[in-house]
């Protein structure tokens, strides 16, 4: 269990590909459930699209890859609030 919590607290926000990938996989291919190949896919694609973008950040400024993937996390978390239609 220390271990994990170890390893969690080391990786940070990075667990939010686990969790968004899949849903934006499903809204991509218009699946009823939670397609596992192409989840895995988009969270490959989103965590390299986080690493490129913390690599090549303007100024010079190398950002860490969780604090980027927590940035990308929140902007897909504000865009979900504002097209939900139920609370």
């Amino acid at each position: 269990m220390a271990l994990t919590a170890i390893a969690t607290a080391a990786a940070g926000p990075i667990a939010f590909v686990a969790l968004a990938g899949p849903q934006l996989a499903r809204r991509l291919t218009r699946s009823p459930e939670v397609p596992v190949v192409s989840g895995a896919l988009m969270g490959m694609a989103l965590l390299m699209m986080a690493d490129l973008i913390s690599q090549r950040f303007p100024l010079n400024l190398s950002l860490p890859i969780g604090s980027t993937t927590g940035l990308l996390g929140g902007a897909y978390l504000l865009w979900l609030l504002t097209r939900s239609r139920t609370v």
